[in-house]
């Protein structure tokens, strides 16, 4: 049985169905660090490949499932997305922090203990790798890296580009979530799954949305686009001069924190 539209699965599924190779997520990185300057984009089938890989790698290796929490200790990246759509694809429950990164929780996770906590850690972190007491995932964000040059701080976790590419390209659940079960965790407020995808009314159909902020907002913005069978432009850093780019690109809605 598919997964119904107001799931973050069955907004994926349904992507794929209406036209697997539009470009559904566009990164740029303007910020300082090893990943400057990359550009990277991902269709309704290369992004659905990611998700499936990582769900496989949930499913298989860390037993995730309805009632799993997995933590994103990750900034808002590609990466980001298609670990939290790997989550939501095993019924699994996505935490992230919102202290200190602009998104819209309440900031009652004071110290991101609750991310770190989470049963399965998804870190680019090799020391919240190794200080883990549960599974862990070290992911390279820059995206030609083919293992994590830390790896070796943290040899209990999974080197995710090492071994992302392992697991199946084919995604099936061992279990689904209920409507009630909680998809999203977000400085300590809980969002269920029959309530994690809100379509935003006036971005219209089809929209091309440009993001930028803390990884929770990011991941609302992102379904509410999808479930409108839209599509996001994702940057990072703090140049002002996007008109030409997102012209470019097709964005019909700027909905970049602060924009």
């Amino acid at each position: 049985m598919s997964a119904p539209l107001t799931l973050p699965s069955g907004v994926l599924a349904r992507m794929v169905a209406s036209d697997p190779g539009r470009p559904r997520l566009t990164w740029y990185d303007d910020g300082p660090g090893p990943t400057a300057g990359e550009r990277i984009e991902l269709s309704a089938r290369v992004l659905a490949n990611w998700v499936s890989k990582a769900a496989n790698l949930l499913q298989d290796d860390a037993a995730a499932g309805p009632g799993t929490t997995v933590g994103l200790d990750l900034p808002a990246h590609w990466r980001s997305l298609y670990w939290a759509l790997a989550t939501w694809s095993v019924g699994a429950t996505v935490v992230v922090s919102s202290v200190g990164d602009g998104s819209d929780g309440d900031g009652s996770d004071g110290d991101g203990s609750e991310v770190l906590g989470a049963d399965v850690l998804v870190t680019d972190s090799p020391a919240a790798a190794a200080g883990h007491g549960g599974d862990a995932v070290l992911v390279s964000l820059p995206a030609l890296a083919r293992s994590h040059p830390e790896a070796g701080e943290a040899p209990g976790a999974v080197d995710e580009a090492r071994e992302l590419a392992t697991h199946g390209d084919l995604f099936s659940p061992m279990s689904d979530p209920e409507p009630g079960d909680v998809a999203l965790v977000a400085g300590g407020v809980d969002t269920a799954y029959g309530s994690v995808v809100v379509p935003e009314d006036g971005w219209g159909p089809s929209p091309r949305v440009a993001l930028a902020g803390g990884l929770e907002r990011v991941l609302r913005a992102a379904l509410a686009a999808w479930s409108a069978d839209g599509s996001i432009v994702l940057v990072r850093g703090d140049r002002t001069d996007l008109a030409d780019r997102f012209a470019s690109e097709g964005v019909s809605v700027d909905a970049r924190e602060n924009a």
